[in-house]
């Protein structure tokens, strides 16, 4: 059973400026967010980041408000949660894949989103992930768009450079085919 299984966490990531996420919430099953955002609160809380909260209908609209926020502010990094439950139909698979889908490929372009949209057989599987004593999966959703935000300021801040970079004399090399220097 996964409520049993360990699993390794990584280091919070220490931040030398400013974190700031907006966490977007589908309060559809209302207990289950309310777990998933207590564990995201307070993860964020303590790696020092501040945070906004926005609702969402759905699972479904989660991606959109990420992408149109990204578009109109000026977010680090995004905290998706919510939960899908399977029902009797194929909107389980839908809403699932749709939105993961969503969410990954915001994700490639370049936006530091952890996803923490549980997509579950039963209640009772939502209520232990969700749970901010149990698997916590709003803290290890939140925890993720740290770790991505930390990643993309990194390799932010470094610069490929563009043309051509003047070297000195000391950086002469020598072609050994013809005898003549090589900047």
């Amino acid at each position: 059973m996964a409520a049993s299984e360990s699993h390794t966490l990584l280091a919070r990531p220490a931040f030398d400026r400013p974190v700031k996420l907006l966490i977007v919430v589908s309060p559809y099953y209302s207990d289950i967010a309310e777990g998933l955002l207590k564990g995201a609160k307070t993860e964020l809380r303590a790696a020092g980041a501040t945070f906004e909260v926005v609702e969402m209908p759905g699972a479904l609209e989660i991606p959109t408000a990420i992408g149109i926020s990204d578009r109109h502010s000026d977010f680090d990094g995004y905290v998706a949660l919510g939960c899908v439950i399977r029902g009797e139909t194929t909107h389980y698979e839908t809403v699932c894949n749709d939105s993961s889908r969503a969410l990954q490929l915001l994700g490639l372009q370049g936006l530091c989103i952890g996803n923490g949209i549980l997509t579950v057989e039963n209640r009772a599987q939502a209520e232990v992930r969700a749970d901010p004593e149990g698997q916590n999966k709003g803290g290890g959703a939140a925890a993720a768009a740290l770790h991505l935000i930390a990643l993309a300021r990194k390799w932010g801040s470094q610069s490929k450079g563009i043309g051509f970079k003047p070297h000195g004399e000391d950086t002469l090399i020598a072609d050994q085919t013809n005898g003549s220097d090589i900047a």
